[in-house]
């Protein structure tokens, strides 16, 4: 499909302004998602010759497999595909070797076939679901994005539930997760910013659907990730649709955090060293969900270059890639970007680029009587018996005195510490002066 097409098909789903005869174009009867199991290779939009290549290379890598098998393996139905095996046995590309139940048999590759199986491997390694078009990913990405789904305040209040946010910094983040908007988490370090910001997707929809595989203008790109996305599983799977199209994958609503390792050659289609294969970037992945970078402005590609990187994506939604063939594709570029950083944000780019950012919000330090308020909660929440005095002790001798600045992440620290102290003492688990001194020399350094 080419690019003007694709740009025209993300403006018309974006803005829901598709009409019904341009979405019988589309091969789809309407926008809802997920997509029905295909019932002929036409309604798949793949080519016969890229269908026909993955039942090769699925052949000549387990020697022998049943029609079913081969069907279950590219994602599929074998009434789909029947008509190509037929047709490679009559090319003598493959040979049916025995029977394997009705109307099926088990296949294996004739000295032909294994050549030509070689030939494509040594072209593009990969054999397993068949991929998705372009315009199909298109529409899916719309029909779940998360500018479809404004969480409520009770959904971001139970996404955020553990943390400690003051009502003016739920309030200003509320709003930008109402709106997808790009945003600045900024403050010093142990107040919760890469914690507020995992938190985030949990205000959406919880699942949604992504292709394992992508046809991009001919190149197969692998999008589902099993190190960065969770398939749904147990008593929920029971409870998903049946009949669906197998090559979507139902996965939690993903977040995906970076942080210094990042590079510019992260946002581009990368090649897998150990097959040969292309993997989506990271923005790609996350579409629909949330994308976190943490520790802005500490990568090893400033944050000048990310952000120039990123202006156009993320005002019209869509980026535009290169494929490792040389081919630039237009794709969808939809999802929440945090920025999490522990400076400020005029710090690190000019007017210009903070304008593309709409949303900038400081966590600040606890006031003392958050940082009492969590104190007491997290001792409750881990069994520790709570006192006064030790934490008057604290507040007094260890932050006022030496002017140490309170943090929304040392109750935790200090508490499991007190705990530590207590059991490797066979104490009772208590809060205790002595606790506390043994935790602050631990945690601070202080002798």
């Amino acid at each position: 499909m080419p690019n003007a097409e694709i740009e025209t098909l993300l403006r018309q789903v974006l803005t829901d302004s598709i009409t019904s005869e341009e979405t019988t174009r589309l091969r789809r009867s309407d926008l809802s998602f997920p997509f029905p199991e295909p019932t002929t290779l036409e309604e798949t939009g793949l080519s016969e010759a890229l269908v026909e290549s993955l039942i090769l290379k699925y052949l000549l890598n387990c020697n022998t497999a049943t029609g079913r098998q081969i069907a279950n393996q590219i994602g599929l139905p074998q009434v789909v595909i029947s008509d190509l095996v037929r047709r490679l046995k009559t090319d003598q590309f493959i040979v049916y070797r025995n029977s394997a139940g009705v109307s099926d048999f088990t296949h294996e590759l004739t000295d032909a076939g294994r050549s030509r199986a070689l030939r494509l491997s040594k072209e593009r390694t990969y054999f397993g679901a068949a991929p998705i078009t372009m315009e199909d990913y298109c529409i899916g990405v719309a029909g779940q994005s998360p500018h479809n789904d404004k969480p409520s305040a009770s959904r971001l209040r139970a996404a955020l539930d553990g943390l400690e946010v003051s009502a003016d910094i739920f309030s200003r983040l509320g709003q930008a997760v109402s709106a997808v908007g790009p945003l600045f988490l900024h403050g010093a370090p142990g107040n919760g910013k890469s914690s507020l910001a995992e938190r985030i997707t949990g205000a959406f929809g919880p699942s949604i659907w992504v292709p394992k595989a992508l046809d991009v203008d001919g190149e197969i790109v692998r999008l589902y990730d099993p190190t960065v996305h969770e398939r749904i599983s147990g008593a929920e799977l029971e409870q998903l649709p049946k009949d669906v199209d197998r090559r979507w994958v139902c996965i939690r609503r993903p977040t995906l955090i970076v942080g210094g390792e990042l590079t510019l050659e992260n946002l581009e289609f990368g090649i897998d060293a150990r097959t040969g294969g292309i993997e989506a970037p990271l923005h790609l992945k996350s579409n629909c969900g949330t994308l976190v970078i943490d520790d802005f402005g500490r990568q090893r590609a400033s944050a000048r270059d990310l952000l120039n990187r990123w202006i156009v994506p993320l005002e019209k939604r869509c980026d535009y890639l290169t494929t490792p063939s040389g081919k630039k594709i237009c794709v969808p570029f939809d999802q929440l970007i945090v920025f999490a950083t522990n400076l400020e944000p005029k710090e690190l780019v000019d007017e210009a680029f903070l304008r593309r950012v709409p949303y900038k919000i400081g966590v600040n330090d606890p006031t003392e009587a958050e940082f009492r308020a969590v104190f007491r909660e997290l001792s409750e929440k881990l069994e520790i018996e709570y006192a006064d005095e030790p934490l008057n002790h604290l507040i007094e001798h260890h932050y006022e005195a030496v002017d140490r600045p309170l943090r929304f992440c040392h109750p935790r620290d200090l508490l499991l510490q007190v705990r530590n102290y207590c059991d490797f003492h066979e104490q009772r688990v208590e809060l205790t002066i002595d606790a506390i001194e043994s935790a602050v020399a631990n945690y601070f350094g202080q002798l």
